[in-house]
């Protein structure tokens, strides 16, 4: 990343909360050199200030990159700093939640709407991404570069799509880590020691997450794989794989309310 024009020109992060730092701790990781990038933040944590980036400084003339990763909430609030960028060579990259491409398109040109997840922390991600009619092909490669840094990346199709994406990905890794708070508490229920129950739990999901990614079988062999007729596995399965009070009809519930609150939060 050290020689590529976001390199050169230069990238500005307005809001570096949790989400914002991981980014920020990804690009630097992979090479991107601190002092191409600015952070305008109005409470920088300490490792944000430690990194020796440009910290509520001058903004660079022609940003090749600004990444909006400031709360929703302020988002209107934020905008009319990034103006004087707009309509020129500069692409904005949106990772707020809830916020359409035509809230800013007018005002600022070229912009890609994102939700990347949590896990993008350790580097693990994954960013749903689309473009506005602005956005050229070179535009979408350099974000996609960036957003390499912290995971995969998707392009959807249509704007219309990030509802749902925002309901599985963007807020699954909440899922997940209830689920591992489950399982915990089922083998303490089984008598098991509550730290072995969640050490158990947390690898068990680890492990298994992994193992989907690498294997060349899709998760449906991976299941059916390690459950032997008659066995233990499968007498856990058919509680939670039944169609009326398992496991299937409850996630497309829970998808379902976060991506009816995404869309809630789109409209205002």
């Amino acid at each position: 990343m050290q020689d590529s024009e976001l390199a050169r020109r230069g990238l500005v992060l307005l809001g570096c909360g949790k989400m914002g730092s991981a980014m920020l701790e990804g690009w630097l990781a992979a090479g991107l050199p601190p002092t191409s990038v600015w952070v305008n933040d109005p409470q920088p944590s300490e490792w944000v200030s430690a990194q020796g980036v440009h910290l509520n400084a001058d903004l660079p003339s022609d940003p090749a990159i600004v990444l909006v990763a400031v709360k929703p909430q302020i988002m209107r609030d934020a905008l009319p700093a990034l103006q004087g960028f707009g309509n020129g060579n500069t692409t904005f990259l949106s990772v707020a939640a809830g916020i359409t491409i035509a809230t800013f398109e007018q005002m600022l040109g070229a912009v890609i709407r994102s939700i990347p997840n949590t896990p993008a922390a350790v580097k693990q991600g994954i960013t749903g991404m689309i473009g506005n009619a602005r956005v050229t092909e070179n535009r979408m490669q350099m974000a996609e570069a960036l957003l390499s840094a912290i995971g995969q990346t998707v392009r959807l199709e249509n704007e219309g799509q990030m509802d749902a994406v925002t309901g599985l990905s963007g807020s699954g890794p909440a899922y997940v880590f209830h689920m591992i708070e489950c399982l915990a508490k089922a083998g303490e229920a089984q008598g098991l020691a509550p730290e072995l129950a969640m050490t158990l739990a947390k690898a068990t999901v680890a492990g298994s997450g992994a193992l989907a990614m690498q294997a060349d079988e899709t998760p449906s062999q991976l299941r059916v794989n390690v459950t032997s007729p008659k066995g233990t596995t499968q007498a856990g399965l058919e509680v939670l794989m039944d169609d009326t009070s398992g496991l299937p009809p409850l996630m497309v519930k829970t998808v379902d309310a976060a991506t009816k609150r995404s869309k809630e939060l789109a409209n205002g």
